[in-house]
């Protein structure tokens, strides 16, 4: 990926690569700092495969860092500053990076961690003089195969902890091609990278951006003016929108009588969005919805290949299946369901990830007979479109972000007041679904304002119930095998 990068360069050394407020480079620019920051990581011994981790927010750095590690062979793990302490020193020594870089506001959580058995580089203003120093210009390229992980992006695990998932050079070039056989992105399209840079929203889509010759407008997270001021002076390809931030945007936009420069489509996850809002947003921007379904380890496949037309309130969503992947619909035996039936998504192409780091056992089970199970359960259609039904592994999706039941049910069963405890799911206009925790107390003096005081600091704060429901061990829904029946816990919240 770093030597395409270097052609495209190569092709438009004057053109614009990077925007981050009044800072701007352009590729012949980035192109050359991005090789000294690769001259001074190799410099420190840092070898091919080792593992570069950042904890920051949205800034120009980090994406010269994605693509210092690109040229060098290095793998960069990109930290979710969102998660709680406990959370984060998992992440870090899942991965055991032989260098930390983050900014000046996360030295104090690193330090309180006391973890980290590798240097920290910090990410203020002498960035400039660390870039620059006892540095010189000459080509230390290493020979990079295509299978050679490029970034470790992080998601949420079943067992109760993130994952961390392999991304290859080779899936983020195939991730690229794709966003431009599925969204329709022109050559020398733009992208405004705002969500943060630690998911695959905002990484794929820049460095897929850089392979194309487009700018990146670097945006430090949910800014409705700046993201306005750039939508009006400058043309977008694919404009990506969150679930929990649709219907207030557009509405921000109606206030602000904003005229677009142009954007080819907006939005994503249109299941978790309002209707209504996906209705205002597409005329308020003049775009096309983007009725995606894709995941971390697949990038947009396995179906983000339909739109919702500008000022549609659709009352179905049926996906059309993505370029570049296979896709089969198999039952628990692994065997393909018949068309009209539902099944858990088995897919393989290039764009998929190379599996969850340090996780064996997991890997065996998800990729088994050579397929990756997503765990997502759909139905395909006569017409040759899908339809989603369910999650086999239960997972709740909130503005965005996944969350595993286990993960909150492992912090609150930690206390000895706490007999059981159950995580299920509710819709919610703004987030389009919710956690809800329904506790069986071994005292009948605790309360839900306790509880949320003392997991306060446990999670991160979108991973936090909701509302927390008292309940006895006879009221909770159980199978014939002693399972609780989380769905029919959840009809008690409507």
């Amino acid at each position: 990926m770093g030597a395409l990068f270097a052609s495209v360069a190569d092709s438009y050394p004057n053109h614009v690569a990077l925007v981050d407020g009044s800072r701007s480079v352009t590729y012949r620019q980035l192109d050359e700092r991005s090789d000294l920051l690769r001259n001074r990581l190799v410099g420190q011994g840092i070898n091919t495969g080792d593992r570069v981790a950042i904890l920051a927010r949205n800034c120009l750095e980090y994406i010269e860092l994605e693509l210092a590690a690109a040229k060098g062979g290095l793998i960069v793990a990109a930290l979710n500053w969102r998660l709680s302490e406990r959370e984060l020193a998992h992440c870090i020594n899942l991965v055991d990076p032989a260098l930390i870089v983050a900014q000046p506001a996360y030295f104090e959580v690193l330090e309180r961690l006391s973890i980290a058995r590798c240097p920290i580089w910090q990410i203020d203003d002498d960035w400039e003089e660390h870039l620059q120093r006892n540095n010189i210009l000459t080509d230390v390229a290493k020979q990079i195969d295509a299978e050679d992980g490029l970034v470790i992006l992080y998601t949420s695990g079943t067992t109760g902890m993130p994952k961390g998932a392999l991304i290859s050079h080779r899936a983020m070039i195939a991730r690229a091609a794709v966003f431009t056989t599925d969204i329709g992105l022109a050559p020398q399209s733009n992208f405004v990278a705002w969500a943060p840079l630690f998911h695959m929203a905002s990484t794929d889509h820049s460095l897929a951006t850089l392979m194309r010759g487009g700018t990146v407008f670097v945006v430090d997270g949910y800014q409705p003016d700046r993201l306005i001021e750039l939508l009006e002076t400058h043309e977008q390809g694919w404009f990506v929108l969150m679930p929990g931030m649709v219907g207030e945007f557009a509405e921000k936009c109606r206030g602000a009588g904003l005229v677009v420069k142009g954007i080819t489509a907006c939005g994503a996850m249109a299941d978790l969005v309002p209707r209504d809002e996906i209705a205002a947003v597409t005329r308020a921007l003049n775009a096309p919805y983007v009725n995606s379904f894709g995941a971390t380890e697949t990038g947009l496949p396995p179906a983000t290949g339909n739109f919702i037309a500008i000022g549609e309130a659709p009352k179905a969503l049926p996906k059309r299946q993505s370029t570049m992947v296979e896709l089969r619909l198999v039952n628990s035996e692994d065997n393909d369901v018949p068309i009209g039936e539902p099944g858990e998504v088995a897919l393989r192409g290039p764009t998929l990830f190379s599996g969850y780091w340090n996780a064996e056992e997991t890997n065996a089970q998800d990729f088994r007979n050579g397929w990756f199970h997503m765990g997502d359960v759909m139905r395909r259609n006569r017409d040759g479109t899908l339809e989603y039904v369910d999650r086999v592994k239960y997972l709740i999706k909130s503005g965005g972000e996944n969350i595993y039941p286990a993960e909150i049910e492992q912090v609150l069963k930690s206390y000895s007041d706490v007999k059981e405890v159950v995580v299920v799911r509710k819709t919610d206009r703004k987030w389009g679904e919710v956690p809800i925790a329904f506790v069986v107390a071994s005292d009948e003096n605790l309360t839900e304002q306790y509880l949320t005081a003392r997991i306060d600091d446990q999670l991160a704060s979108y991973k936090k119930p909701k509302q927390i429901i008292f309940i006895t061990d006879a009221e909770l829904p159980r199978s014939t095998t002693g399972k609780i029946q989380r769905h029919e816990l959840e009809k008690r919240l409507v």
